[in-house]
């Protein structure tokens, strides 16, 4: 009997070295986190869980006690980061995100740099697009019409500043708590600069996912970057409408070809044609891909304009009056077809 007490005894012992080990390593770690996250804390950021994480950075939600809200850090480590990424790409992020103000972007507050480390403190997104659509297996079209009235004016606010994304895609588009759709992720975005002639300068740096981009940039060509975006947010709209990439991105060679035939639409879920043709002007060739701006004047894209009137003003989804240009444009006829809209070859 007592060599079975001294058992117990000895096993009391033991679980309870382990559960000091134990605790001493977690107060360890819970001592680096609150290191690590000590300037945020001098900020008034109370950081809470991690929602998302990559090979240099990593993404927290946190609670700002100056705004009384919720935002999203985006922490990148100085030790991990490309040295191309922290000297070219970074930068020029930052410089991009601090002019950009509107409804339909991600909101970016402040940066905080220390010697070890960025933390970009943003707007904080609910879901992402990628996301939603998995779980709905795709969007009802009058959602989509919405998501992408939304997208296509966060955009042409980008675009009219001269500055490009470059890399659209559904895991970069975000829902609020509203169901409002916000476009993230700047970290190819670019300012252009026109050449003297008041033309495009052509890009040659191939930056976002095989499956949202434009033939000319699959071929290693020189391209319109502005015009790129369009091809994206093209795929983006397919996808909602469908639940499924317009393009199999597995195999290059065989991508390369569907990108440079028409696309193909499935029978199922059923998408009106005015839908269709919109998605056909945007998936084609750079020389035939309608400009961002004129996208506001197609027929199917102005059912869901808020407030939509007859005039030149519109009421934006924050609530602010716009004016829109009423240059002539060539817009298309809401009888026209697919077929006369697209060339079938």
């Amino acid at each position: 009997m007592a060599e079975r007490d001294s058992t117990f005894d000895i096993q009391d012992q033991d679980d309870k070295q382990s559960s000091v080990l134990n605790t001493s390593t977690t107060s360890a770690r819970v001592s680096r986190t609150s290191r690590r996250f000590q300037v945020l804390e001098s900020q008034g950021f109370i950081v809470g869980k991690i929602l998302g994480t990559g090979s240099y950075a990593c993404v927290r939600s946190a609670y700002d006690v100056n705004r009384k809200h919720k935002v999203a850090v985006k922490i990148i480590s100085k030790r991990k980061a490309p040295e191309d990424y922290l000297t070219k790409f970074l930068p020029r992020e930052i410089d991009v995100i601090k002019v950009l103000k509107h409804p339909s972007l991600v909101a970016f507050y402040q940066v905080i740099e220390t010697t070890t480390r960025y933390f970009l403190i943003m707007e904080l997104g609910c879901v992402d697009l990628l996301d939603t659509i998995r779980e709905e297996k795709s969007i009802e079209e009058d959602v989509a019409g919405v998501w992408f009235y939304q997208l296509q004016d966060g955009m042409l606010y980008m675009h009219n500043k001269g500055i490009v994304h470059r890399d659209i895609k559904c895991e970069n588009l975000l829902l609020d708590f509203k169901k409002d759709l916000k476009v993230t992720d700047f970290g190819f975005a670019k300012k252009m600069i026109k050449s003297k002639s008041g033309e495009v300068k052509l890009s040659e740096t191939y930056c976002g996912s095989y499956a949202y981009a434009p033939p000319e940039i699959l071929k290693g060509q020189a391209y319109d970057p502005f015009l790129a975006d369009v091809w994206s947010i093209g795929v983006v709209l397919f996808t909602m409408l469908y639940g499924r990439l317009p393009y199999d991105d597995s195999n290059h060679k065989k991508l390369l070809k569907q990108v440079q035939s028409r696309v193909s639409f499935p029978s199922k879920p059923e998408v009106s044609e005015p839908c269709r043709i919109l998605i056909l002007k945007m998936l084609t060739k750079s020389q035939d891909r309608i400009p961002l701006g004129n996208v506001r004047f197609d027929p199917w894209y102005r059912k869901y304009k808020p407030n939509a009137a007859e005039s030149t003003e519109f009421i934006h989804p924050c609530g602010s009056v716009a004016l829109c240009k009423t240059e002539a444009l060539d817009i298309a006829s809401p009888l026209a077809t697919i077929d006369s809209i697209i060339p079938t070859e």
